[in-house]
């Protein structure tokens, strides 16, 4: 897929408070595929518009691009990214160097000057991100400084606020409260393709390692208001990982626990058959069938959708990591996109990927990403 990335970021003071903000477009710029914006403390305009084209070349990553058109209307980028001018001060090498490593990510990543006035889009979520981070209503206001100046300290972002838009004809209101999904890392059992519900196995190396790389992924992402975890281990080490990078605490949610697969746990699906085989045959073709002693998948789907409204409430209009299992991220899925118990059996998530799903004030949803796994 190609798209569109237009990045900006400006400074009030150069340097002073500063911000950035990004629009990724299809490829004939007909439709917003994702926006991004957020506040970064002080800064000069130079970091921040690097900032922009990060947060911009996550959003295409995020959504599976495989080519890049940047535009961006600062000059020094735009060359520098290009290969054609040095990084010459120390400060910015950093920057550089994660955008490049982003960009390498993609099969082509092209990189254009455009006027400022051409830029009117990321200018904006620029300026309300530094709006927003000062208190300030937010409105399009007089553009921040842009010209060059020295660097300053980058900090940790004062504020940060990640907005993607469905696609325009659905008419939905209302900022939505993104869930990145991210599944849990390896374990025994999930090696060893057995049920695994309510039993506690911890994370394998190797699942600690994923849990790690996607803590390094969404920590470089950023925009993450809040991270909400499964009480069970693997899922609370795995959000742990991501909450340490984001610099935010755990919170557990009871309702966001696996399926309690009963007298199955531990079994293989052959193991199962063959245990239980006309129960096990109509298990997998009626969700409302529980496992014995367990739980069936439309009672794992009432609790789910109680966590779904919880979160929508508390987090309203923000970004929120929610480490689960397997059955819960497909039936937040299937709740965003409204569809039927047949989704269950049909969708493969990958352990430690990453899905997202938005909630709307007005009812509406949208699902933006499925099984993300290129960061591990």
């Amino acid at each position: 897929m190609r798209v569109r990335v237009e990045a900006d970021g400006g400074s009030r003071g150069n340097p002073g408070p500063a911000g950035y903000g990004a629009v990724v477009w299809d490829a004939d710029r007909s439709a917003v595929l994702a926006e991004a914006k957020s506040a970064i403390g002080t800064a000069t305009n130079n970091v921040a518009e690097y900032r922009g084209l990060i947060a911009g070349l996550e959003a295409a990553a995020g959504l599976g691009a495989d080519e890049v058109d940047v535009f961006m209307d600062s000059k020094l980028i735009v060359e520098q990214m290009a290969g054609r001018w040095r990084v010459k001060h120390p400060d910015l090498a950093p920057l550089h160097r994660q955008a490049a490593q982003l960009a390498r990510g993609f099969a082509r990543v092209g990189y254009s000057w455009i006027p400022r006035e051409q830029n009117s889009d990321a200018d904006r979520l620029a300026n309300q991100a530094m709006d927003a981070a000062s208190g300030a209503e937010a409105d399009d206001g007089p553009p921040a400084n842009t010209s060059a100046g020295t660097e300053a300290d980058d900090g940790p972002p004062a504020h940060t606020e990640v907005v993607t838009n469905p696609a325009g004809w659905t008419g939905a209101q209302g900022a939505p409260t993104r869930l990145l999904l991210l599944r849990h890392g390896q374990t025994d059992l999930s090696v060893q393709r057995r049920y695994s519900g309510r039993g506690n196995p911890a994370l394998t190396e190797l699942g600690t390692r994923q849990a790690d790389a996607a803590a390094r992924y969404l920590g470089r992402q950023g925009g993450i208001d809040a991270v909400v975890s499964s009480p069970l281990q693997r899922a609370y080490d795995t959000a742990q990982a991501s909450a340490k990078a984001l610099g935010l605490d755990v919170t557990v949610d009871d309702d966001l626990i696996e399926t309690d697969f009963g007298d199955w746990e531990g079994l293989t699906f052959r193991e199962a058959s063959e245990r239980d085989p006309q129960l096990h045959g109509k298990w997998l073709r009626d969700t409302a069938v529980p496992p014995p002693q367990g739980e069936s998948f439309d009672a794992v789907a009432a609790r789910v959708r109680a966590a779904q409204q919880r979160l929508a409430e508390q987090y309203a209009g923000r970004t929120v990591l929610v480490v689960s299992h397997v059955t819960p991220i497909k039936t937040l899925l299937r709740l965003a996109l409204d569809a039927g118990p047949a989704m269950l059996y049909r969708l493969h998530l990958d352990l430690a990927s990453l899905s997202i799903a938005e909630f709307y004030p007005d009812g509406a949803a949208s699902v933006r990403l499925v099984n993300q796994t290129s960061y591990l």
